[in-house]
């Protein structure tokens, strides 16, 4: 007769997939909440719509112009008189780009001649807002 052997017990291991698992759910969380941090410091206007890569600067200054022909530098209301005055000591060096967040209906000459006055403030680059298709 033939004796069976006894039970023999094999050791726990540690499951990878659950791992995983909740790695990436933390990653997508971080992500998403890192991605809803960002502030470009500007009021809520009708951008236009277009294809534009995403903004890499720090803290960047931001010009806003309403479609009631109304001028914003980070949210501190100016005229076209003041702009350049307002604008200046913002500017940490001479290559810092100004992120202009104009409303759809805003007049273009207004645009136009608030972007010559940050010209008169030392602005050399702007970035124009734009809303992803």
């Amino acid at each position: 007769m033939k004796l069976r052997k006894p039970r023999t017990y094999r050791k726990g291991r540690i499951e990878i997939i659950p791992m995983i698992d909740v790695m990436f759910f933390l990653l997508a969380t971080f992500m998403l909440s890192s991605l809803a941090m960002q502030n470009l410091d500007s009021l809520q206007v009708n951008l236009p719509q277009g294809k534009a890569e995403k903004l890499n600067a720090d803290k960047p200054v931001t010009m806003t112009l309403t479609s009631d022909s109304k001028i914003f530098v980070n949210r501190t209301p100016v005229t076209l008189q003041t702009l350049a005055a307002t604008l200046g000591p913002l500017l940490n060096n001479s290559q810092q780009s100004v992120v202009v967040s104009a409303d759809n209906i805003t007049p273009q000459g207004l645009v136009v001649q608030a972007m010559l006055q940050a010209r008169v403030a030392g602005v050399r680059h702007f970035l124009i807002a734009v809303k992803h298709e």
